[in-house]
């Protein structure tokens, strides 16, 4: 019923917390970490590792890999230090940066094992439930998600994020997290068309995550055709192509959600005996297969020349070309200009 290989939209949903909320926020401390007067601490040569020059190897690793090795050494030599914070705040800075999601899955797990004090694990929580929900771990996103948003309700691109999760997680057959993503989903939603900035975020922030409104109609209507509710699906999917969006999947999901209509209402119009009614019937089955073939070439047309959106493509051009076919007496042609009216 929706598509399963077409994830552009969650895809730009990443990063949101790593990118815009952590690294600000630590900026003045790596800078103090990594100043002059931190390099120029020493011991003699032939004194043994102190606290101070194991401090200083993780502060001045060069990237996220060699910063975590270094903390790991530095744990493992000074489990009580009072610069455990510190060690904490400066690995958790570098990993958020690590795009690879295979990779930082990796580090935030070691991550997790050493910094294990209420603080750090503050700290790095947000950090490790954005890096599993980007890397599809469903299960340990979702946990920790629940933790934080225990604490604060409202936490805005939380919500956003676990509500991309659960569509994804959809597509892959688990219904596991639909109820608590449509929920999560829902309550974005309605915090965002409510207008009100949370007092702890910038304004750029604000509206970057107002803008994902229409994308997040989608997701919620992805969720909702998880669950066979084709009619609210309908209903989001067109709220999110009224709020502008050229997202050519919310054109493919609505045509199909049209076409499940058509199909059922087609079942019920063949079975049907001839009479006036049934002549008006049609009249509205063809009406209905016009906006079918109306929202997939407008789903071709967007995605047409872009690598992201070819499964997609490769979806509707065989129903939208069946069903041009059927209303042009068996003839596609005409069907080229209409997808090229919509090419962007």
């Amino acid at each position: 019923m929706f598509l399963e290989s077409d994830h552009s939209c969650y895809v730009r949903q990443t990063r949101r917390y790593r990118v815009t909320v952590l690294a600000p926020a630590l900026v003045a401390f790596l800078a103090l970490s990594l100043s002059p007067a931190t390099a120029q601490q020493n011991t003699t040569a032939n004194s043994p590792t102190t606290e101070a020059v194991a401090f200083e190897s993780v502060s001045m690793a060069s990237n996220p890999a060699a910063k975590l090795a270094a903390a790991e050494d530095f744990v493992a030599k000074f489990p009580n230090s009072s610069k455990l914070f510190k060690v904490a705040e400066m690995v958790i800075v570098q990993i958020a940066t690590v795009r690879n999601p295979t990779v930082a899955v990796t580090l935030v797990d070691r991550a997790r094992a050493i910094f294990t004090g209420a603080d750090e694990v503050s700290l790095l929580k947000p950090v490790a439930m954005e890096i599993y929900a980007d890397a599809g771990r469903a299960d340990d996103a979702f946990q920790l998600a629940s933790e934080l948003l225990a604490h604060k309700p409202d936490e805005l691109w939380i919500m956003i994020k676990l509500s991309f999760l659960g569509a994804q997680e959809a597509r892959k057959k688990n219904p596991k997290y639909i109820d608590v993503s449509l929920r999560y989903g829902g309550r974005a939603i309605e915090l965002i068309e409510a207008d009100q900035k949370p007092d702890d975020i910038d304004l750029t922030s604000w509206i970057e995550q107002k803008a994902t409104l229409p994308d997040l109609y989608q997701q919620i209507g992805i969720l909702n055709l998880a669950q066979e509710r084709t009619t609210e699906a309908k209903a989001l999917f067109t709220k999110a192509i009224k709020l502008g969006s050229k997202e050519p999947a919310n054109f493919a999901l609505l045509g199909r959600v049209l076409n499940a209509e058509y199909e059922k209402s087609m079942k019920a119009f063949e079975a049907a005996p001839e009479s006036d009614t049934k002549q008006e019937e049609k009249k509205k089955l063809e009406l209905l297969l016009d906006e079918i073939i109306d929202n997939y070439a407008r789903a071709a047309g967007l995605a047409y020349g872009k690598v992201e959106h070819q499964n997609l493509l490769q979806q509707v051009i065989p129903d939208l070309t069946r069903y041009y076919k059927y209303r042009h007496n068996e003839s596609t042609v005409g069907l080229k200009e209409l997808i090229g009216k919509y090419r962007q």
